[in-house]
Protein backbone atom coordinates (compact mmCIF):
# COMPACT_ATOMS: atom_id res chain seq x y z
CA UNK A 1 0.00 0.00 0.00
CA UNK A 2 1.41 3.91 -0.78
CA UNK A 3 2.39 5.57 2.60
CA UNK A 4 0.34 8.28 0.53
CA UNK A 5 -2.97 6.83 1.40
CA UNK A 6 -2.88 7.96 5.13
CA UNK A 7 -3.96 4.37 6.48
CA UNK A 8 -2.49 3.05 9.55
CA UNK A 9 0.92 1.92 7.93
CA UNK A 10 1.73 5.84 7.45
CA UNK A 11 4.76 7.15 9.63
CA UNK A 12 4.96 8.40 12.77
CA UNK A 13 4.97 12.31 12.42
CA UNK A 14 3.15 13.06 9.23
CA UNK A 15 0.13 15.08 9.39
CA UNK A 16 -3.05 13.23 7.27
CA UNK A 17 -3.66 15.71 5.12
CA UNK A 18 -7.51 17.71 5.94
CA UNK A 19 -9.66 18.12 2.29
CA UNK A 20 -9.97 21.81 1.20
CA UNK A 21 -13.64 21.01 0.97
CA UNK A 22 -14.10 21.26 4.91
CA UNK A 23 -12.28 24.36 5.21
CA UNK A 24 -10.39 25.39 8.54
CA UNK A 25 -11.66 24.52 11.66
CA UNK A 26 -12.11 27.23 14.54
CA UNK A 27 -9.66 27.06 17.38
CA UNK A 28 -11.81 25.86 20.67
CA UNK A 29 -12.27 28.55 22.63
CA UNK A 30 -9.77 28.61 26.19
CA UNK A 31 -11.70 27.05 29.29
CA UNK A 32 -11.47 29.75 31.79
CA UNK A 33 -14.75 30.91 34.30
CA UNK A 34 -18.11 31.50 33.16
CA UNK A 35 -19.21 34.96 31.84
CA UNK A 36 -23.14 35.47 31.78
CA UNK A 37 -24.35 37.30 28.67
CA UNK A 38 -24.73 40.93 29.01
CA UNK A 39 -28.82 41.56 28.90
CA UNK A 40 -30.14 44.20 26.87
CA UNK A 41 -30.84 47.53 28.95
CA UNK A 42 -34.47 47.90 30.13
CA UNK A 43 -36.35 51.22 28.63
CA UNK A 44 -36.52 53.70 31.12
CA UNK A 45 -40.17 54.01 33.03
CA UNK A 46 -42.47 56.14 31.89
CA UNK A 47 -42.99 59.35 33.42
CA UNK A 48 -45.76 59.92 35.87
CA UNK A 49 -48.93 61.93 34.71
CA UNK A 50 -49.30 65.27 35.58
CA UNK A 51 -52.25 67.87 36.14
CA UNK A 52 -55.75 66.91 34.87
CA UNK A 53 -54.64 63.94 33.97
CA UNK A 54 -53.07 62.82 36.87
CA UNK A 55 -57.30 62.63 38.11
CA UNK A 56 -59.86 60.02 37.79
CA UNK A 57 -61.85 60.00 35.02
CA UNK A 58 -64.91 61.47 37.59
CA UNK A 59 -62.53 64.19 38.62
CA UNK A 60 -61.79 64.96 35.05
CA UNK A 61 -65.33 65.23 33.40
CA UNK A 62 -66.06 66.99 36.72
CA UNK A 63 -63.13 69.86 36.00
CA UNK A 64 -64.18 70.09 32.13
CA UNK A 65 -67.11 70.64 32.80
CA UNK A 66 -66.31 73.85 35.54
CA UNK A 67 -64.15 74.89 32.41
CA UNK A 68 -66.76 75.33 30.61
CA UNK A 69 -69.48 77.15 32.84
CA UNK A 70 -66.75 79.51 33.08
CA UNK A 71 -66.27 79.77 29.33
CA UNK A 72 -70.12 80.41 29.02
CA UNK A 73 -70.22 82.43 31.66
CA UNK A 74 -67.19 84.66 30.35
CA UNK A 75 -68.86 84.70 26.71
CA UNK A 76 -72.16 85.39 28.46
CA UNK A 77 -70.96 88.68 30.29
CA UNK A 78 -68.61 90.26 27.10
CA UNK A 79 -71.90 89.98 24.95
CA UNK A 80 -73.89 91.80 27.48
CA UNK A 81 -71.14 94.37 27.85
CA UNK A 82 -71.03 94.76 24.46
CA UNK A 83 -75.01 95.55 23.54
CA UNK A 84 -74.90 97.76 26.80
CA UNK A 85 -72.69 99.92 24.77
CA UNK A 86 -72.89 99.69 21.12
CA UNK A 87 -75.28 102.08 19.47
CA UNK A 88 -78.76 100.85 19.45
CA UNK A 89 -79.96 97.84 17.68
CA UNK A 90 -82.92 94.96 17.12
CA UNK A 91 -81.39 92.83 19.99
CA UNK A 92 -81.29 96.32 22.26
CA UNK A 93 -84.68 96.58 21.64
CA UNK A 94 -85.69 93.38 22.19
CA UNK A 95 -83.75 92.59 25.24
CA UNK A 96 -83.24 96.15 26.73
CA UNK A 97 -84.50 95.19 29.87
CA UNK A 98 -82.81 92.31 30.34
CA UNK A 99 -79.50 93.42 29.61
CA UNK A 100 -79.76 96.17 32.23
CA UNK A 101 -80.49 93.51 34.53
CA UNK A 102 -77.34 92.08 34.22
CA UNK A 103 -75.05 95.21 33.87
CA UNK A 104 -76.61 97.14 36.34
CA UNK A 105 -75.12 98.18 38.79
CA UNK A 106 -71.80 96.34 39.61
CA UNK A 107 -70.66 96.64 35.50
CA UNK A 108 -72.28 100.17 34.39
CA UNK A 109 -70.21 101.66 31.42
CA UNK A 110 -70.20 105.34 31.60
CA UNK A 111 -68.99 105.33 27.77
CA UNK A 112 -70.91 104.66 24.52
CA UNK A 113 -69.01 102.36 21.78
CA UNK A 114 -68.21 104.20 19.05
CA UNK A 115 -68.74 107.68 20.87
CA UNK A 116 -66.52 108.09 23.48
CA UNK A 117 -67.72 110.80 25.75
CA UNK A 118 -65.11 111.40 28.70
CA UNK A 119 -66.05 113.66 31.50
CA UNK A 120 -64.62 117.12 30.95
CA UNK A 121 -65.71 118.93 34.07
CA UNK A 122 -64.94 118.44 37.62
CA UNK A 123 -68.05 118.46 39.78
CA UNK A 124 -67.53 118.91 43.52
CA UNK A 125 -70.55 117.91 45.86
CA UNK A 126 -70.67 120.09 49.00
CA UNK A 127 -72.94 119.78 51.78
CA UNK A 128 -73.68 122.37 54.35
CA UNK A 129 -76.47 121.50 57.91
CA UNK A 130 -78.44 122.95 60.96
CA UNK A 131 -77.01 122.04 63.88
CA UNK A 132 -78.94 122.05 66.87
CA UNK A 133 -76.07 122.15 70.00
CA UNK A 134 -76.28 120.80 73.12
CA UNK A 135 -77.58 124.21 74.30
CA UNK A 136 -80.35 124.06 72.75
CA UNK A 137 -79.02 126.93 70.35
CA UNK A 138 -79.35 126.52 66.44
CA UNK A 139 -76.36 127.24 64.04
CA UNK A 140 -75.13 126.55 60.36
CA UNK A 141 -72.64 125.23 59.59
CA UNK A 142 -70.38 126.20 56.11
CA UNK A 143 -69.84 124.19 53.48
CA UNK A 144 -68.09 121.26 53.77
CA UNK A 145 -66.46 119.90 50.34
CA UNK A 146 -67.21 116.15 50.92
CA UNK A 147 -65.43 115.53 47.09
CA UNK A 148 -62.66 117.01 47.63
CA UNK A 149 -62.29 115.00 50.84
CA UNK A 150 -62.45 112.08 48.57
CA UNK A 151 -60.23 113.07 46.60
CA UNK A 152 -57.16 113.61 49.54
CA UNK A 153 -58.05 110.39 50.77
CA UNK A 154 -57.12 108.80 47.69
CA UNK A 155 -54.16 111.09 46.32
CA UNK A 156 -51.50 109.17 47.02
CA UNK A 157 -53.20 105.90 48.27
CA UNK A 158 -52.35 102.40 46.17
CA UNK A 159 -55.39 101.11 47.34
CA UNK A 160 -58.07 103.81 47.85
CA UNK A 161 -61.40 102.37 48.59
CA UNK A 162 -64.80 101.74 46.44
CA UNK A 163 -66.59 103.48 48.79
CA UNK A 164 -63.92 107.02 48.29
CA UNK A 165 -63.69 106.86 44.98
CA UNK A 166 -67.03 105.87 43.70
CA UNK A 167 -70.11 106.36 46.81
CA UNK A 168 -70.54 110.07 46.49
CA UNK A 169 -70.17 110.60 42.84
CA UNK A 170 -72.50 107.47 41.95
CA UNK A 171 -74.73 109.10 44.52
CA UNK A 172 -75.36 112.09 42.84
CA UNK A 173 -75.30 110.92 39.55
CA UNK A 174 -77.96 108.68 40.70
CA UNK A 175 -79.89 112.00 42.11
CA UNK A 176 -79.41 114.06 38.80
CA UNK A 177 -80.68 111.33 36.88
CA UNK A 178 -84.39 111.04 38.46
CA UNK A 179 -84.81 114.87 38.80
CA UNK A 180 -85.56 117.69 36.25
CA UNK A 181 -84.07 120.72 36.29
CA UNK A 182 -85.98 122.50 39.14
CA UNK A 183 -84.53 119.73 41.22
CA UNK A 184 -87.84 117.61 41.34
CA UNK A 185 -87.97 113.93 41.47
CA UNK A 186 -89.30 112.19 38.37
CA UNK A 187 -90.82 108.62 39.08
CA UNK A 188 -90.55 106.72 42.01
CA UNK A 189 -86.92 106.41 42.00
CA UNK A 190 -86.50 109.90 42.90
CA UNK A 191 -87.17 109.41 46.81
CA UNK A 192 -85.02 106.84 46.78
CA UNK A 193 -82.03 108.74 45.14
CA UNK A 194 -83.05 111.61 47.51
CA UNK A 195 -82.95 109.27 50.79
CA UNK A 196 -79.45 107.41 49.75
CA UNK A 197 -77.38 111.10 49.18
CA UNK A 198 -79.18 112.34 52.42
CA UNK A 199 -77.55 109.69 54.33
CA UNK A 200 -74.69 109.67 52.85
CA UNK A 201 -73.69 113.16 53.05
CA UNK A 202 -75.17 112.99 57.29
CA UNK A 203 -72.47 110.36 57.29
CA UNK A 204 -69.91 112.60 56.13
CA UNK A 205 -70.98 115.24 58.68
CA UNK A 206 -70.65 112.78 61.76
CA UNK A 207 -67.34 112.40 60.53
CA UNK A 208 -66.09 115.54 60.85
CA UNK A 209 -68.12 116.15 63.63
CA UNK A 210 -69.86 118.95 61.98
CA UNK A 211 -72.58 118.83 64.82
CA UNK A 212 -69.94 119.05 67.71
CA UNK A 213 -69.97 117.70 71.18
CA UNK A 214 -73.84 117.07 71.99
CA UNK A 215 -75.43 118.13 69.19
CA UNK A 216 -77.49 117.28 66.01
CA UNK A 217 -77.66 117.19 62.63
CA UNK A 218 -81.41 118.53 61.91
CA UNK A 219 -81.02 119.45 58.06
CA UNK A 220 -79.34 119.18 55.42
CA UNK A 221 -78.22 121.00 52.02
CA UNK A 222 -76.12 119.63 49.08
CA UNK A 223 -75.14 122.00 46.11
CA UNK A 224 -73.10 120.85 43.37
CA UNK A 225 -70.08 123.10 41.83
CA UNK A 226 -69.33 122.57 38.37
CA UNK A 227 -66.09 123.78 36.69
CA UNK A 228 -64.93 122.74 32.98
CA UNK A 229 -61.73 121.39 32.59
CA UNK A 230 -60.00 124.13 30.82
CA UNK A 231 -58.28 123.11 27.33
CA UNK A 232 -54.53 122.24 26.72
CA UNK A 233 -52.39 125.72 26.32
CA UNK A 234 -52.28 124.41 22.43
CA UNK A 235 -55.39 124.41 21.82
CA UNK A 236 -57.51 127.38 20.58
CA UNK A 237 -60.69 125.78 22.01
CA UNK A 238 -62.73 128.84 24.17
CA UNK A 239 -64.02 127.52 27.46
CA UNK A 240 -65.25 129.39 30.57
CA UNK A 241 -63.80 128.15 33.71
CA UNK A 242 -66.59 129.83 35.98
CA UNK A 243 -68.07 127.37 38.49
CA UNK A 244 -71.47 126.98 38.25
CA UNK A 245 -73.88 126.23 41.26
CA UNK A 246 -76.80 123.91 41.75
CA UNK A 247 -78.37 123.82 44.97
CA UNK A 248 -80.66 121.17 46.23
CA UNK A 249 -84.28 122.51 48.93
CA UNK A 250 -83.14 121.86 52.63
CA UNK A 251 -83.70 117.58 53.56
CA UNK A 252 -84.66 117.46 56.97
CA UNK A 253 -82.72 114.77 58.62
CA UNK A 254 -84.73 111.95 61.36
CA UNK A 255 -83.57 112.87 64.65
CA UNK A 256 -82.00 108.91 64.72
CA UNK A 257 -79.66 109.53 62.30
CA UNK A 258 -78.99 113.31 63.08
CA UNK A 259 -77.99 111.99 66.46
CA UNK A 260 -75.42 109.52 64.69
CA UNK A 261 -77.45 106.91 63.85
CA UNK A 262 -75.88 106.39 60.39
CA UNK A 263 -73.24 103.84 60.05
Amino acid sequence: MDANDGGSNAPEGEQTPVSSSEGPRTPAAPEGPHVPAQQPPHPPAPDPPVGVAALSLRYQVGAALAVAVVAVAALVHLGMVFLHVAPSNTVTKQHGKAIDEWIYPEFEQNWKLFAPNPLQQNIEVQVRADIRTAAGETRTTGWYDLSAEDGAAIDGNLLPSHTEQNELRRAWDFLTATHDGNNRAVGVRGTLAETYLRRIVVLRLGRDDAAGPGGTVQRVQVRSRTTNVPPPEWSDEQVSTTPQYRTLPWWPVPADEGAGGVR
